[in-house]
């Protein structure tokens, strides 16, 4: 792009995926070898049960160039998008999968525990941005989360492809992922190239996963700053200032919340709760 400006800072995702640009994804054969190539490394790192078909959620599906993977690889797959142009791209081009108008920040429409896994490549990045005077990133993230988290199955997974603006926004996605409920944790292929870098966010629904090794060489965290950071037996995000998302208020009546809807019980008697006790004299 010749201004050098990111697509989400130049309209909203409905507007900017136009019919100009939706024909990119169907015309462009190096932008979509780039698509194939980052849906072949997510449903890598889906780690999906080998030679099983399982059925997959696709965020952000476009023209579905990610689909067309999904069903080469023996898997039924129902995509999720915002733009009607994107759409129509994917119905001229005769995708297997179903296809759904939405928008992820009002979150997914689908009952409890519908699909085995997720991916999404190029898109999460897209609600870190106020498009309308409604919109909270917080809140959209959040909605959209708690939802995906509800339509996986327990121990499913979901992948997702982002360009995160800087660090900030990779904090601000991660801590929403967590109120959700998710454990997990961000790969980054090719730290070190800043051509060849890719990002991953990796979640986990219902139980902690070993988070997967990025490409390129070992990197460490001097090698990456902006990479989320890990630690203790239990995969979970820390922001990076390196303090455990777990452990703030937010996360703790999420928690509680979460446990009641599950008819489980909750403790009363905690600094959070703001319990009245009688007075001392």
């Amino acid at each position: 792009m010749a201004s050098g400006r990111r697509p989400e800072h130049m309209a909203p995702p409905e507007m900017f995926y136009n019919q100009e640009e939706a024909k990119k994804y169907s015309q462009n054969s190096r932008m979509m070898a780039i698509q194939s190539q980052m849906s072949e490394r997510a449903v890598e790192l889906l780690n999906l049960p080998e030679g099983q078909p399982c059925f997959l959620l696709d965020v952000g599906c476009g023209s579905g160039l990610s689909g067309d993977f999904l069903s080469e690889e023996g898997h039924v797959w129902v995509g999720v998008d915002i733009s009607t142009a994107m759409l129509d791209v994917a119905l001229e081009r005769e995708v297997e999968g179903d296809l759904v108008l939405g928008d992820m920040g009002q979150g997914m429409p689908f009952k409890a525990g519908t699909f085995d896994g997720c991916i999404s490549i190029s898109a999460l990045q897209w609600l870190c941005n106020a498009d309308k005077k409604s919109h909270s990133p917080h809140r959209r993230l959040h909605v959209f989360f708690s939802s995906l988290y509800s339509s996986l199955s327990r121990g499913g997974r979901a992948v997702f492809q982002l360009y995160p603006e800087n660090s900030e926004q990779l904090e601000l996605i991660t801590s929403q992922a967590m109120r959700a409920g998710f454990s997990g944790g961000m790969v980054v292929d090719y730290p070190n190239s800043s051509k060849a870098k890719k990002f991953f966010l990796c979640l986990f629904a219902g139980a902690s996963g070993v988070l997967p090794k990025g490409l390129g060489g070992e990197a460490s965290d001097r090698n990456v700053p902006d990479q989320v950071q890990f630690s203790g037996q239990r995969t979970r995000f820390k922001n990076l200032k390196g303090r455990s998302l777990k452990k703030g208020k937010d996360w703790i009546l999420d928690k509680k919340e979460r446990r009641r809807r599950q008819g489980r019980e909750v403790r009363a008697d905690t600094k959070y709760t703001a319990r009245q006790r009688r007075p001392r004299f």
